[in-house]
């Protein structure tokens, strides 16, 4: 099987470990173990003492059901045999789609997104159609062209929201749409949520699994939970066929996951309001000032991303992304990821959910980068 190069996932590997100011991370300020025992009410010496009479075996195949009951309690009225963990979402969403797309069918992807949901179909032999989003439609599918590009073969749409890289949030009524449009063709619709959870007021981000019954959830513990070092990821439906075929599959590329992740991950669930609480802040504080720099430096703008961690933001230099972030790394210390990893030219996406200090260095930085090179 040929497959592209993940583009995106291939310059983190090369140039972040270069990095003075990581604005590549895409993670709310990830959490270290002692600070995630104590934001739970554990005393971190008391509980890591008592790993070590966890015996290491496979554990609970299916995970455990503290750690399903506590990702079911992320959505409304999903059960806890309606999930299934998942090494990391970049595992999630390579078992959706290599289990229920085909080589002949057609698919809907969203433009820019997660580069799985386009490579992995290709690699299938599946023809991907492409809705681009706009900035002057704030990165949000048009559900015109939408209409238009799904038939009777057409076997998924497949949406990231948040959206990655550009911010963006398809609200509820909107989704709603999209759902009905592939129940129209009788497809399921695979929505990223990896970056869903945390709203700006703190009210419920719904899901497409809240909408659809063909909806697909995939999430992570390692965004929003700043937790990435457990990968551990999961998928999410209602629609018992997609869970029982994918469950089959399973076997073949996971058996199971990390069972000290699991423990861990089924504590911060059980505590996810005290998690959410300390990163909410993170983000409420880190977006305003990049938007305050945004609003204040000449030769760039953006669409003002409303939730997730990361913003696409324009130049107005006449320089290629992929050129323009490895001098910014070289000559700066910046990391920014080219928009060209997302098939778009003339923007970058910072990931602004790191510690503020970093933010403003980096993107003081760039500006001192913009100047230099008017």
């Amino acid at each position: 099987m040929k497959i592209r190069t993940f583009k995106v996932e291939q310059w983190m590997n090369e140039y972040e470990n270069d990095a003075v100011y990581n604005l590549g991370e895409t993670c709310i300020d990830s959490l270290k173990v002692g600070e995630l025992l104590e934001l739970c009410g554990k005393d971190p010496e008391e509980y890591l003492k008592g790993l070590a009479d966890v015996r290491l075996t496979y554990g609970d195949i299916y995970g455990s059901p503290g750690f399903l009951k506590g990702v079911a309690g992320l959505y409304e009225n999903l059960k806890p045999d309606q999930v299934i963990p998942t090494h990391g979402a970049v595992g999630a969403n390579n078992m959706v789609i290599t289990t229920l797309i085909e080589e002949g069918d057609n698919m809907v992807s969203v433009m820019p997104t997660y580069q799985q949901h386009y490579s992995i179909p290709e690699s299938i032999g599946a023809e991907v159609r492409i809705l681009q989003l706009k900035p002057e439609n704030h990165f949000l599918p048009d559900l015109d062209e939408l209409r238009q590009m799904v038939d009777e073969h057409t076997k998924m749409i497949t949406v990231n929201n948040p959206d990655n890289p550009t911010g963006s949030w398809i609200p509820a009524d909107v989704m709603k749409e999209v759902a009905d449009i592939a129940a129209g063709v009788d497809a399921y619709l695979l929505s990223d949520e990896v970056y869903r959870g945390i709203s700006e007021d703190g009210s419920y981000m719904h899901s497409v699994v809240d909408i659809y019954e063909k909806g697909i959830s995939v999430g992570s513990m390692s965004k929003i939970f700043s937790l990435a070092g457990l990968r551990l990821g999961w998928i999410a439906t209602r629609d018992e066929q997609a869970l029982h075929l994918i469950r089959e599959r399973r076997d073949y590329d996971t058996i199971s996951c990390g069972r000290l992740d699991d423990m861990l991950a089924t504590l911060a669930l059980e505590n996810k309001e005290k998690i959410f609480t300390r990163n909410r802040q993170i983000l409420l504080d880190n977006r305003k000032i990049l938007d305050d720099w945004v609003n204040e430096t000449p030769g760039v703008h953006y669409i003002r991303p409303v939730a997730g961690t990361t913003a696409l933001v324009y130049y107005d230099l006449d320089m290629p992304s992929y050129e323009l972030c490895v001098r910014l790394i070289k000559d700066k210390g910046l990391l920014f990821t080219p928009g060209s990893c997302f098939e778009m030219e003339g923007c970058v996406r910072i990931g602004y959910a790191f510690d503020s200090h970093t933010l403003r260095q980096g993107l003081e930085k760039f500006s001192e980068f913009l100047k230099e090179n008017q």
